[in-house]
């Protein structure tokens, strides 16, 4: 806001006059000119004025950029799915242009040991991203039992009425490559089926996501409704999400779920197959030590690296078991992944 300062201004200046002395002749003599005080200086704001005049100015700065702010987000409430779209756009291209979202499956300027392997499985295999306040989830990264899937893992993908036949082709075709190639790093039977799943992959816009819960109720019988809520309500910064379930107090996965933004860009959106997928496998967490890896949440890589294919073999090695907690599994871990690097 525009402030002026409006100056206190005098009363109108008195003019005096000097009387004429009358002299002895008919004609009176011209009277001198009237003298005029001189009028006084408008006063200035003083220092405490226009100390007090920056302040409301920076105030109203503020609330005006607070304003601005609420009526962008009004806007993205109020037409959801477009400007989702552009907002993850641009955060594609942000991370590209930061050197972010790297494909390469062996990068050259990135080694790690057999001691690394080790230490990011414990991290990434063994702890929790998400633990449960009460009703809430938040993120604490607390230690866990090994889990990790016994019966074959059958995919179910699940699109919203907005992606296409060439879209929903082209989903199809990237999951099912990516199912075999998990199937063939951890020897464990991944693959697509078209229902009957115990492994549901939503790929959903906006409007889809917010209408899910019952279709998701029917494809999981028994999620927690807080779950429910929480992939309905899915935060504008995550692109997407998983869940997986054991049954009871076991470390057996029997069911999952992978939720996906429709609206992402081609690398996200593969990024995020990727990521998912292999975390519903039993890699539960992130940790920024891991490199080059996919479970960092600095984004640095978009698909799944040799590391991570190795932290998949380790999983499903058969010398480990589910319900092994972190003491029980390291020695064996730390041998695993120095037969793995030597050979």
């Amino acid at each position: 806001m525009f402030m002026s300062f409006r100056p206190r201004v005098p009363a109108a200046p008195f003019l005096a006059a000097l009387l004429a002395l009358t002299a002895c002749t008919d004609t009176p003599p011209p009277a001198p000119p009237p003298v005029v005080e001189p009028e006084p200086e408008p006063e200035g704001p003083t220092p405490e004025e226009l100390a007090s005049l920056r302040q409301a100015e920076i105030r109203e700065a503020r609330a005006e950029r607070a304003r601005a702010t609420n009526a962008a987000a009004r806007l993205e409430d109020s037409a959801p799915v477009g400007n989702i779209r552009s907002y993850l756009a641009s955060s594609e291209a942000a991370l590209i242009a930061r050197g972010k979202l790297r494909t390469e499956r062996v990068p050259e300027d990135v080694s790690f040991t057999a001691e690394d392997l080790a230490r990011d499985f414990l991290q990434v295999a063994l702890r929790d991203e998400y633990g449960r306040d009460g009703q809430r989830l938040v993120a604490d990264h607390h230690t866990a039992p090994l889990r990790r899937w016994q019966d074959p893992v059958r995919m179910q993908i699940e699109w919203g009425p907005s992606s296409d036949i060439a879209t929903q082709r082209r989903d199809r075709g990237e999951i099912a490559a990516f199912a075999s190639r998990l199937a063939r790093v951890t020897g464990h039977e991944v693959g697509l089926v078209s229902e009957g799943g115990n492994f549901a992959v939503m790929i959903l816009n906006e409007d889809e996501r917010r209408e899910m819960g019952p279709r998701l109720e029917r494809l999981l019988p028994g999620i927690p409704n807080t779950d429910v809520a929480a992939l309905r309500d899915l935060d504008r910064g995550n692109f997407c999400t998983v869940f997986a379930y054991s049954r009871g107090a076991g470390s057996t996965y029997v069911n999952a779920v992978a939720l996906i933004r429709a609206e992402l860009p081609p690398r996200l959106r593969s990024s995020c197959i990727h990521e998912e997928l292999a975390q519903g496998m039993g890699l539960a967490n992130d940790s920024p030590e891991s490199r080059p890896s996919i479970f960092n949440d600095d984004e640095e890589f978009a698909l799944l690296t040799l590391h991570d294919e190795l932290l998949l073999r380790i999983l499903y090695d058969r010398r480990l078991r589910p319900g092994m907690s972190q003491a029980e599994a390291a020695p064996i871990v730390r041998q695993i992944a120095a037969e793995l690097l030597d050979g």
